[in-house]
This record gives C-alpha cells, structure tokens and sequence, in this order.
C-alpha cells in the first residue's frame, strides 16, 4: 500500500485509469521516474536493439513467417510464464488462457515421441472427407478420373450403405468406364477404371482383360505416350488423394506391382511436394506416406483438438462432470463401507438438513445404501456428526429443539479441530433447565453412555433424550453413533420404548438414544475456549489449508459461485491466497475450466481430464431428481435461472447438467423449457427417490 502511495504521489498517471486520460501518458520531471524508466528501458530490456528490430521488420529487410506447431516455441515460454507484473492489464495470472498451455520441451524423452503424433480421429475425419461420394455417374466419372481407379468391391459398397453400381452401368453403357481385370496367384481381383485411365493400365499390366472389349481409351493428356514409371506414378497420385495416410507396401499390394517401384514413384511424387512421408497414425510402425493437402488438414484438426482441450467448458457440461464426481450419476455410484466412506470424503463438513442426509443424499451416492454402513463408520472413529455452525442467541429464543431441517454435517473425525477453528465463536446460549444438567454432566465426566447421563443428571430418560436434541440442535452434542441422530429425529411413538425387549407394532423401530454409543461434547466449555484462543496464524492458516483442500475434493474445480452455499466458510481472499500456494507448489491447476463462471478457478489434476472427457461424451438426456438439500444443488448459481430454496422437502430435476424444474411448497415451478411429453418424466424424477429396503426398513417405513 506504501508503494501504491508513493506511485501515486509520483506518477499520477501511471495509477490512473486510461479511460480517464485524454492522449499520451505524461511522464513527470521526477529523479525517481528517471531511475525507474532507465532501468526498465536500458537495464532489464535493450529498448534502442528492440526500436532496431521493429525497424528492420517494418522495411522489409525481416521477414515474419507463421506456423502451427505442437507447442510452444522456446522464445514462447518466457511470455506463457511471465509474471503477471509483465501484462498491461491488471487480470491475475489465473485467468489467462496462456497460463494454461502446456510447455513440454522437445528434448525431454518423455514427450519427444508425442510432439508428431496426429489425431486418430482426425486421420478417421479427413479419410471420410476425401473418400468419394458420387450421386450420379457424372460424379463418379469425376471420381474415377481423380483417384486413376476404384476396386469393385470398393464400388459395391458404396458409402453410407449405399452403392454405386447404378451409376457404374451407366457409365459402362455409354462407354466413358470399364472393369479392369486381373489375376494374382490364382485370386481374380476387378477394378473400376474411367476410359481416359484405360492407357495407363494397359502400359502397367500387359495382357490386361477389361469388359467391355470395346472399350477405347479416351484421350487424357499426354497419356498416349506414357511410361510405365510414370503411369504408376500417376495412379498413386490419385490414390493418396483420397487414401490419407497409408504405406508403400500396402500400395504394392493393392495394386500387384514391386514394392521397388512403388517407393521410386513416391520419392518422386515427393521431389514434387505432392506427398510427404512420415509417422503419422499412432501405433503404426511402418513409414507412412500422404498427400501433402490431406496431411495438412489433419494436423489442423488436430490443432484445433489440442485447442479444444484447454478452452473452459460450458456450465452444463460442468454440472454434468460433478454429477459424475460426486458420484450421483447411475455409473459412478459407490458400492459397499468403503464406497459410502469415499463419499463422505467428498462431503466432509458439508452441513445440510438433519433428515436429508439418509433418505436423499447417501442413498442417492450409494448402491443399495445401508444405514448399519454408516454407524460402523461412525462407532469405528472414522466419520463424526453434528452441527458445526452454532445457533445464535436470537435464532434460540424461537425455538431450541431438534428437527429434521437442523442443519447437521458428517465429517472426518481428524478434521474436527479444523471445522471448529474456522465455525464462528459463539457464546452458549442460556439453556433450559434440562439441557443445563446434562451439559454438566458432560463437562463433568467427559463422554459417557445415555444411562450414565441419566444417572448423572437425576432425569428421566425422556427428559435426558429432550436435552440432548437441545445441545445437538446448538451444535454442542454429539454421540459415536449416527444411531443418536437418528433416534433423535424419529418420533418416540415409532421406537421401542426404553428398556422394552418386544416391538410394539411392525413400524417401530428397533433402536434409540442408549443404542448410539457415548455422548460427548462437540462444542463445549473448553471446545469454545479453544476456538476462541485458536487465531494464531499458523493455526488458522492450517485450517484454512485444509478446508481449501476439503472444498477441491468436494467440487474437482473451486471457484466463489461453486461453493456459494458453502456455510462456516473462511474468507474467500484467504481460500484464494491458500489456492494460490497451492499452485506455486504444483499441487493443483489454476486457469479458465468453466465459461460463466468469474473470478479465479483452481482444479485437481486429475479432475482436468475427467471433465474433458465428460465434455466429449455425448449427453444422454436422462433426468436426475435431487434434493433441494443436496450439494448438487446450483440452480440459478452455476446454471442459469432461478435458485431453489435449499429445503429437504424441496427437489430440482436436472437434464444433462441443466436445471429444468423444481418442486417447491408442493408445486412443481419449470426452471428451463421443456415439451409435454417431458412433464410426466419430470414429475416421475422429483418423486422418484433411491430409499433401498434395508434404509426403508431401518428408519421404519415397512408397510
């Protein structure tokens, strides 16, 4: 800010906008402008030798020539990293395209064998582009005299299943095409030839049968005195023209002549820049010959490939990458404990409504999700629960019990300090009479069993169970088990009474408040005096590392709209200076990934080239009902339109990664356009849930 000052006081021009400067900079009669302009101009550049340079360019006497190249020249790479001091604008490295090229060396082994290598789809492209696709016999003729012949067989097929043949006996009728014959080792092979390539056949191949016999050569240049060399020459012409790349032994085969003169003809055609040599598809260990404007073709297609791959995707296509990612899409979901422990990785810290985590989220990550899954993560010390973003004051006096909408997170158990650190301190509201006896309890003892809290406290069992759902709501309690939650959330009517060995009733459940393992303390006296103590900088700068790392793995690709319902967040300037070391290191990629999206965004490697591939798979048009509650949901945030209220009884329906309705308040409110038959699929979608019958059985929906 010092320096800022100084620019200012000094060179106001230089700190000012210029859009708000009428003509030239002036540049101030100031020692320490002088020193500066002379050491930029004279000491870091050479500014006479560059005035000389431009000077010899302008006349003439240099002359600039452009090519499309694999990479980056190596007088490139000092531009593509340059620091962002370097560049006029003011737009943070991050967001350049340039920042974003690979700058692989042409010495480096590892890459050397990559820099020639062309597209195999390009290759595929452009051979169907120059392959022949008459419509009449006219065309045809056309073809025959530019490829100097086709094989019959080549002739019956036709293109896109359909043949030629009408128009070959057209051609053969009016006497302007015939069918060459010959015979190798015993195997008759036919081929296709237009009258005026009649000669050049008969010179290659003496004895050659062709039907009709009445066929005459026609004239066609100076084919009436040609030599056998140069016939050949002039077939294989015509035959790269629409072959692409293809090897001279394969020529020699098609054609039955020595391989020795085939390769004199492609030197020759060579000499005269027709057709160039090469290793051009991938895999193949024989040299490759092509024509020169084919080859050219596909290099720039797969330039323009190359180029594709670094241009940000659109919003949709990155909405389909994180239903992917996330592990919503039908072919991606997680199977089994470790599956269900890998998709709580990615939603770690993540807080939502208590009742959504289960019957909307896990079960739509996880393959015939089932719930004991989760407990055991839970009572084996690997998953922890509660609520990480304490209630205030105000929000208490309306009401403290625990409901379905409280938001809970789960999280891994060793990054509980990091959560607690950044959640914003809060003083602990005044509880109730209750819910005071038992948070003694547990400041007093430490983690203990629902019986102990009872014995402890001298309450009743309901009256322990109702204090717990009031520090549970506070984001003060939590239990071993996701079992306690679960319990706490059921309605007492639908659970075995305590101490109570027979089921009252089919629906009733078989668990409780004293099946949840120990209750402890997530946010008590001495949690609260260590968040409050924890804003040293290295305490707080590990967490906020940590979170900044939580939040890549969340989403692959971060930036401020991707995590704007992200709540007990640390600032987005220091996530950026997190993401920005990050980089530094090499760990993560920054750059432009997704189009829409402003601001700076970070990625994973490994997420690049997923969403990628995800931008190159064609999109299947299936529809996804989600909950409103769902990390997922960025209606109106990544994609266009209008934001869902993140409610669990709320849905959005998504189609290839576009939001196209949402069910609020009961009423289904279309968030794209879409045709009638669509309705009925959507209202399908925003019913449809994926509850398996172990969760149904579990939360007591039998019946």
């Amino acid at each position: 800010m010092l320096s800022d000052d100084l620019l200012a006081a000094v060179f106001p021009d230089a700190a000012a906008c210029l859009e708000n400067i009428p003509g030239d900079r002036q540049v101030p009669d100031h020692p320490l402008v002088h020193q500066t302009m002379e050491d930029c101009l004279h000491e870091a550049m050479d500014l006479d030798a560059l005035e000389g340079l431009l000077g010899r360019i302008r006349s003439g006497t240099i002359a600039c020539i452009a090519r499309d190249l694999p990479e980056p020249s190596l007088l490139a790479h000092e531009i593509l990293n340059a620091r962002p001091y370097a560049f006029l604008d003011d737009a943070p490295l991050e967001e350049r395209r340039a920042h974003a090229v690979y700058t692989r060396r042409a010495v480096e082994p590892s890459s050397a064998d990559d820099l020639g290598a062309l597209d195999p789809a390009a290759i595929d492209r452009v051979r169907d582009e120059a392959w022949p696709d008459p419509t009449n016999a006219d065309e045809l003729h056309d073809a025959l005299m530019t490829s100097g012949f086709l094989t019959q067989a080549e002739g019956e097929a036709g293109a896109d299943g359909k043949s030629w043949a009408p128009y070959w006996r057209e051609l053969v009728t009016s006497g302007r095409a015939g069918r060459a014959t010959l015979e190798f080792d015993g195997v008759t092979r036919a081929f296709w030839i237009a009258a005026e390539r009649l000669q050049e056949w008969r010179v290659i191949f003496s004895g050659l049968a062709v039907e009709p016999a009445s066929l005459q050569p026609a004239s066609f240049g100076s084919s009436a005195g040609v030599e056998r060399h140069a016939a050949i020459r002039e077939l294989l012409r015509g035959r790269i023209e629409i072959a692409g790349p293809v090897t001279a032994m394969a020529l020699a085969h098609l054609l039955r002549v020595e391989a020795a003169e085939v390769d004199a003809a492609l030197l020759e055609l060579e000499s005269q820049g027709v057709v160039l040599r090469g290793s051009f598809t991938p895999g193949s260990a024989e040299r490759e010959w092509c024509d020169r404007r084919l080859l050219a073709r596909i290099h720039r297609y797969t330039l323009n490939r190359l180029r594709a791959e670094i241009e940000p995707v659109s919003t949709a296509d990155f909405m389909r990458f994180l239903f992917a990612w996330q592990r919503v899409a039908s072919e991606e979901r997680a199977i089994g404990l470790e599956g269900l422990g890998a998709v709580l990785t990615l939603l770690d810290g993540y807080e939502l409504a208590a009742g959504a985590w289960e019957g909307d989220v896990l079960s739509a990550r996880v393959q015939d999700y089932d719930p004991r899954l989760l407990d055991t993560l839970c009572l084996t010390g690997r998953i922890a629960w509660g609520r990480l973003s304490p209630r205030q004051e105000e929000s208490v006096r309306f009401s403290s019990a625990l409901t379905r909408s409280t938001p809970i997170a789960l999280f891994l158990r060793e990054h509980t300090s990091a959560w607690q650190t950044l959640a914003s301190a809060a003083a602990m509201p005044a509880l109730s009479e209750y819910g005071a006896s038992v948070l003694e309890v547990l400041e007093r003892r430490g983690a203990s069993f629902f019986q102990e809290l009872v014995s402890g406290s001298r309450l009743l069992a309901t009256q322990v169970e109702k204090a717990l759902g009031e520090l549970v709501s506070l984001g003060a309690a939590t239990a071993d088990g996701f079992t306690g939650l679960r319990a706490l959330l059921t309605p007492s009517e639908k659970r075995k009474p305590f101490g109570s060995a027979a089921r009252r009733r089919h629906r009733t459940v078989s668990y409780g408040v004293e099946t949840a393992g120990r209750w402890s303390l997530l946010r008590g006296k001495d949690a609260r005096e260590d968040s409050e103590n924890s804003t040293s900088t290295a305490v707080y700068q590990s967490a906020v590392e940590e979170q900044a790392r939580v939040l890549l793995r969340r989403y692959g690709v971060v930036c401020k709209r991707v995590i704007a319902r992200e709540t007990k967040l640390a600032s987005w300037r220091d996530l950026l200076l997190c993401y920005r070391r990050l980089e530094a290191r090499g760990e993560i990629r920054g750059g432009r990934f997704v189009s829409g999206l402003a601001g700076e965004q970070f990625a994973l490697p490994e997420a690049i080239g997923q969403l990628r591939a995800v931008r190159r798979a064609a999109p299947s048009g299936e529809l996804t009902g989600i909950s409103a509650a769902d990390p997922l949901n960025l209606a109106g945030i990544v994609t266009p339109g209008e934001r869902v209220s993140a409610l669990a009884t709320n849905r959005v329906v998504y189609r290839d990664g576009i939001a196209i309705a949402a069910r609020e308040k009961g009423a289904v409110r279309p968030l794209a356009e879409y045709d009638s038959a669509t309705a009925l699929e959507i209202e399908r979608a925003i019913l449809r849930k994926r509850v398996t019958p172990a969760l149904r059985t579990y939360l007591g929906r039998a019946g």
